[in-house]
Parts: C-alpha cells; sequence; structure tokens
C-alpha cells in the first residue's frame, strides 16, 4: 500500500542504495572483500549509508548488489552464533551492535548481474519500487550523520513534485568528477531548479561549479526514462541522462548542500574520513587525538 502525505503526494517511504561496484581504486582489498564492506573505524561504511536512510524515515531498504557481495546480505542479517558467545560472555555492548545492522530496515537484495552503469542499476529496482518515488543513496558518500540533507530532500519532493538531487559546490579543477547542474535559483536559500545536466564536463564547459553527489530522491517516471536511455559515458547507462531529460521538462530540482560529505571510494578521501570520524568519537579521541598531535610531529615539513 502507497503512503501519501498531506496534499495527497506519495511518501518517500523506499531507498535504493546500488552496491555491485568492483571497487577496483581498493584492490587487493576489495578483491574478496567488498568495498562497501570496508570499515570506518569499526563500522562498514554501508551501515552509514542504510542508517542515513533510516534516519530521514526510509524504514524499506533494497540494495543493488553483484557477485561476491554475500557479506553485505550477512552483515544485515542475524547471526545467531556469534550473539550467543557474546550472551555467554555478557558483553551486552557489542551484543547490542552486533544485532542493531539486522534491525535497521527492512533490508530486500536484487542482483545487478551486468554492471551497466548506475542508470542501470536503479533500473534493476523497478519492480520493488513500482509507482512510488523513492530515495537513492550511494554506498560511496556518506553524509555527515548529524546533516539532514536525505530528509529536506524528501521535503522538497514533497512540496514540488518531481525528482530532487543533492548539490554540492566543488572546487573547478574537480567538475570533471561530477555530473554538474545549470541552475535557477528559487525563493528558497537552499533549493534551485535544475535546467540543465552534463556529465563529467571539461572544466571550461562546466555549467556551473554545483556538482551531484551521492543522494537522489526519484520520481518513479524516472524508469520509463531509463528504459530509453542509450549507454553513455563510458559504454553505461548513466542516471545523469535520464535526470537531464526530466529537467528538461522543468521536473528536478537540487538541494544545495553545504555540510560535510565523506567520499568513501577515493583513497585520500577514505583515510581523511577514518582518522575525522576516529577523532569525533568520545571512546577514542582521548587517546588517539594525541597519539595523532606526536605522530605528525615526525612530518614538520608536508
Amino acid at each position: 500500500m502507497v503512503d501519501y502525505v498531506e496534499g495527497g503526494t506519495p511518501a518517500v517511504t523506499k531507498a535504493v542504495v546500488p552496491a555491485a561496484g568492483l571497487g577496483t581504486r581498493f584492490l587487493p582489498a576489495t578483491k574478496a572483500t567488498p568495498k562497501e564492506m570496508l570499515p570506518v573505524v569499526d563500522k562498514p561504511a554501508i551501515q552509514y549509508v542504510v542508517e542515513e536512510a533510516v534516519s530521514a524515515g526510509l524504514n524499506d531498504v533494497l540494495l543493488i548488489t553483484g557477485r561476491s557481495k554475500r557479506s553485505i546480505e550477512d552483515h544485515f542479517d542475524r547471526a545467531y552464533e556469534l550473539e550467543e558467545a557474546l550472551s555467554v560472555k555478557k558483553d551486552w555492548d557489542k551484543l547490542d551492535q552486533v544485532r542493531k545492522s539486522s534491525e535497521l530496515s527492512t533490508m530486500h537484495y536484487v542482483r545487478q548481474g551486468d554492471p551497466r552503469g548506475l542508470g542501470h542499476a536503479v533500473l534493476c529496482a523497478a519492480q520493488h519500487v513500482g509507482h512510488e518515488p523513492f530515495a537513492v543513496l550511494l554506498g560511496d558518500d556518506i553524509i555527515d550523520p548529524g546533516s539532514p540533507l536525505l530528509r529536506r530532500m524528501v521535503e522538497v519532493r514533497e512540496q514540488f513534485g518531481g525528482s530532487v538531487v543533492a548539490l554540492m559546490e566543488v572546487d573547478p579543477s574537480e567538475v570533471s568528477l561530477y555530473g554538474c547542474a545549470a541552475i535557477e535559483q528559487t525563493g528558497e536559500d537552499d533549493v534551485a531548479l535544475i535546467t540543465d545536466l552534463v556529465e563529467k564536463p571539461a572544466p571550461e564547459a562546466a555549467p556551473s561549479r554545483w556538482a551531484i553527489i551521492g543522494r537522489y530522491v526519484c520520481d518513479p517516471e524516472i524508469f520509463d526514462v531509463l528504459r530509453e536511455t542509450p549507454p553513455g559515458r563510458g559504454g553505461e547507462i548513466q542516471l545523469t541522462d535520464a535526470l537531464k531529460v526530466l529537467a528538461g521538462k522543468g521536473e528536478v530540482r537540487g538541494v544545495l548542500f553545504r555540510g560535510r560529505r565523506y567520499d568513501t571510494g577515493n583513497k585520500q578521501e577514505y583515510l581523511r574520513t577514518m582518522v575525522e570520524f576516529a577523532a569525533k568519537r568520545e571512546d577514542l579521541a582521548g587517546e588517539f587525538i594525541p597519539w595523532l598531535r606526536k605522530f605528525l610531529e615526525q612530518f614538520p615539513e608536508q
């Protein structure tokens, strides 16, 4: 049954998390371990993403997986033997942590048999999503846990309809790494109407410095567009190309995000993420930060 918000707009209750990538930038660590399961301190990156969806009120999560991704499913399932062992030891804190991942949300899984890009991964969710709006959260991107970004995107979708993407202003030298948006300001400081999208443009051809980051709230119309979208850059079906079609009809808005985003698909950013998250942990910071300061004294010239 589809839920509705005030005004008769279908509510956003489902999240889709593509997690079928090969993770080649982290080889050999990802030869047998999914990149989404690489830890950020003591929790796999993908759990932060699922927790973000749940905190925004999305309690139905579909993971798009592929070969060698079974450990992701295991992580969000019960581990009865481990739970029993922790119970016998009366290690209640660890028992709660282990159970938390299996109790976060109603989890579903579908395999992307032929990895043909993000657009194709999203299309794999069509049967599960049906005719409802839904969120897409990329497993490589962690948004600061205190940020209301996704909840705000859902609010914008409920207010205006159509699709909503998260936009972040980046340095001109980095625009070629993202899909970039041409935007028109609206009456709200953090909301823009998107008039065009360009996937990974050259800096001189970018329509703006506002780049799409890994959060989307999509109208189900996106599925019909994706079915007609030919392979684009890299021979893959690009979600950006489908959103570009909808933007041409005035149906895509952007939420201008000015908070902290962590790109755990990049080695340097992954390391920075690990340090930041450890430094913010009350149970670790007291010992970790003094050690880090002392360690960095060895590199005065850098």
